[in-house]
């Protein structure tokens, strides 16, 4: 548990508490200042190409002008990949195709083998390649980037861009049910363009010195590719749209920072490689970079909270799934050999990831509340990979060793609270239900996305350890969510149903709350022994006149402002919902809100109830690990419990995930620092 032993002291005084405890505290006796230094290496690797080696396949296809690949006269057979594999009984799996199957056929209504997945299955396979040695990698690295190059259009207006779907005969179907977008599939940019041009770009990479006559093959698709995205993309460089008031690129991929940042990951591989037109590849890399570097957004105690938003047409809406903004950047900032592009990935690896970890974990959806709470592979190595390349780049181990904790995910750290990863025989399944259903299913993109982590795991053994003593959640203390509706309501507030729920841009949690001039909503918030902010989420209008004060217990905390958002411009939606901070945190042990509003009509959602420092303790395999991250103004000092009896190693990180100090405690509990916007890390072996 932990107990607050700062509550009204000034920052100054906090600062003082802050030296003393670090001055009385033995130095850390370690010759690295990786938080997982401590942790004993694992013996064997985590990654384990089983699964996906049987997921893949390899299918007959006709060689014609608009789809062709590397000397398919030759080798007729490409390298495919299922996309679905459904649990059966006894622990065994069935590929299947997505949509329905026509008996008659054999086709699927959508395919059974898609570009979107082959992408990413080939940079595993390189990566592990690259990794080990391993030629069978080799081999199918090789296989999967000529059946990407298949599924390219080479010729026609559309040429570069890709049809995601191919039937298990070989026969491409640009048009599926139901249908993509774009679609047909080939004809504008895609979230599929974006992975070919990351897996060309890695394929370069690694295959320049191995077989420069591919890599001279991938290079001429990574050119195609770059000069579709040069036309359907970054033709809109330096515009902008405006949604709700605020400017955002309008030159990303599908609008999108986060297929956006998985094209950099490849852009990025190739400028390094030093590929041919590498000055084209590095003008779309930079295009791109200052596009997503413009999605970071909010401040420690604001909305997203330093986070990169993943979509550029809203500002609500943050997604664990492909969120690669903040790796994206690092690639970009060390192939341009710009380090400014590293500021907002390290606001968002070092800032919003310890947020994220302590409240609700890699959720599917903030739309801005954890309306969809389920959590996929694909969700949580984003983070993995975000904490790993950011750390790496930026030399600051703090913010690597969150990429162990975010792996913890993998082996228990759900909300299943068992490993969803099995290094016996490389399965991933497919997701956690917030209630703890486990999906276990097991496709191509989770498949991926595990081996992904472990490969990080793996290529750092102390981050490996360090994610096993973080499987078993014991408290997780971040983020509570009151539903408005909950509260009682007086002088015509009223509940009401949102309809429809989805607004374009966001998602009503349920009912809401009508104010009106003169009413009155107060809640009951459980009790807590330290201060916390109550963040009302609520439907913000352009010019509306509503205005509601909240207090708690009589004392002022701030008010929300309904109007207070600019002009919708090309946003979906007429109002947006927010989250607002309010000026002043509720006091430790209050346990009434109350709102009251004076003048106009608004709606309020819930309220975000969010401690000043949020915790996170986990263990597993006879070690343990502690989070900590604060939204206060001040250094705090926190009592912090760990399983185990041996000393204890602690850091402490300042708000961009430098190292302050490092020290270690004994004892059950221990009091440690915590820096404002900064996250503490402590470890048991």
């Amino acid at each position: 548990m932990t107990s607050v032993l700062t509550r009204g002291r000034s920052a100054a005084v906090a600062g003082t508490l802050l030296l003393s405890t670090l001055s009385a505290a033995p130095a850390l006796a370690a010759t690295t200042d990786s938080a997982a230094a401590a942790h004993p290496a694992p013996t064997q690797r985590l990654t384990n190409l089983d699964h996906l080696d049987w997921l893949t396949d390899r299918v007959a296809v006709p060689d014609t002008a608009a789809h062709t690949t590397y000397r398919l006269a030759a080798d007729p057979q490409i390298g495919v990949i299922w996309v679905y594999a459904d649990a059966r009984d006894g622990g065994t799996f069935e590929r299947v195709g997505g949509g329905g199957l026509d008996p008659a056929t054999g086709h699927w209504g959508q395919g059974s083998y898609d570009s979107d997945d082959m992408t990413r299955a080939a940079v595993v396979y390189l990566r592990e390649w690259q990794a080990t040695g391993n030629a069978h990698a080799k081999e199918q690295a090789y296989q999967q980037l000529r059946g990407v190059a298949y599924f390219q259009t080479a010729t026609g207006p559309h040429a570069g861009e890709g049809v995601l779907w191919m039937q298990p005969d070989g026969s491409l179907n640009p048009t599926p049910t139901p249908p993509d977008s774009p679609n047909p599939a080939d004809s504008d940019a895609s979230y599929w363009l974006a992975r070919t041009l990351w897996a060309y770009g890695e394929g370069y990479a690694a295959f320049k010195k191995a077989d420069p006559s591919f890599a001279a093959f991938l290079a001429e698709r990574m050119q195609l590719t770059v000069a579709a995205l040069n036309r359907d993309v970054l033709g809109d460089y330096g515009k902008y749209q405006v949604i709700h008031g605020v400017r955002v690129p309008a030159w990303l991929i599908v609008d999108g920072a986060d297929a956006s940042s998985e094209a950099m990951l490849g852009l990025a591989a190739y400028v390094k490689a030093a590929g041919p037109g590498t000055r084209t590849a590095s003008s779309a890399l930079k295009k791109l970079a200052r596009g997503v570097a413009e999605m970071s957004a909010g401040s420690i105690t604001q909305w997203p909270y330093r986070a990169l938003l993943p979509w550029a047409l809203s500002r609500s809406d943050w997604h664990a799934w492909g969120a690669q903004m903040p790796s994206g950047l690092a690639a970009a900032a060390a192939a341009l050999h710009d380090p400014a592009l590293l500021r907002p990935a390290i606001a968002d690896a070092a800032g919003f990831t310890p947020q994220l970890l302590t409240s609700t974990g890699p959720v599917n959806g903030l739309l801005p509340l954890p309306t969809d709470a389920t959590q996929i592979a694909y969700g949580a190595d984003a983070r993995v990979q975000a904490a790993a390349t950011v750390g790496a780049a930026s030399r600051r181990p703090g913010i690597t060793a969150l990429a162990a904790v975010a792996a913890g995910w993998f082996f228990g750290a759900n909300a299943a609270g068992v490993a969803v990863y099995h290094p016996e025989t490389g399965v991933t399944n497919d997701g956690v239900q917030p209630d703890g259903t486990v999906n276990r299913n097991s496709g191509a993109e989770s498949t991926i996305h595990g081996l992904m982590s472990m490969q990080v795991l793996d290529a750092h053994p102390d981050l490996a350890a360090l994610a096993r003593s973080s499987a078993n959640i014991r408290q997780r203390d971040g983020l509570q969510v009151i539903e408005a509706e909950t509260g009682a309501v007086s002088g015509g507030a009223s509940i009401v149903t949102p309809d429809p729920a989805w607004t374009g841009e966001s998602l009503w949690s349920g009912d809401a709350v009508q104010v009106t001039a003169g009413s009155t909503v107060s809640w009951q918030l459980p009790a807590a022994d330290q201060p916390r902010l109550v963040q009302p989420v609520v439907e913000q209008l352009h010019g509306a006149t509503a205005r509601t004060r909240f207090t708690d217990g009589g004392r002022p905390l701030g008010s929300v402002d309904f109007g207070g958002v600019g002009a919708q411009g090309q946003a979906q939606s007429a109002g947006m919902l927010m989250p607002v901070a309010l000026s002043r945190t509720a006091r430790a042990g209050q346990t009434t809100v109350t709102a009251t509003t004076g003048g106009g009509t608004g709606r309020i959602d819930a309220l975000m109830v969010m401690p000043e420092v949020a915790t996170l303790v986990a263990d597993g395999n006879g070690a343990a690990t502690a989070l900590l991250t604060s939204k206060s103004r001040s250094p705090e000092l926190r009592k912090v419990a760990l399983a185990g009896s041996g000393p204890a190693s602690v850091g402490v990180y300042d708000s961009a995930g430098r190292t302050i100090a490092r020290f270690a405690a004994g004892g059950e509990s221990m009091t440690v620092p915590v820096l404002p916007g900064g996250f503490t890390l402590v470890t048991r072996t």
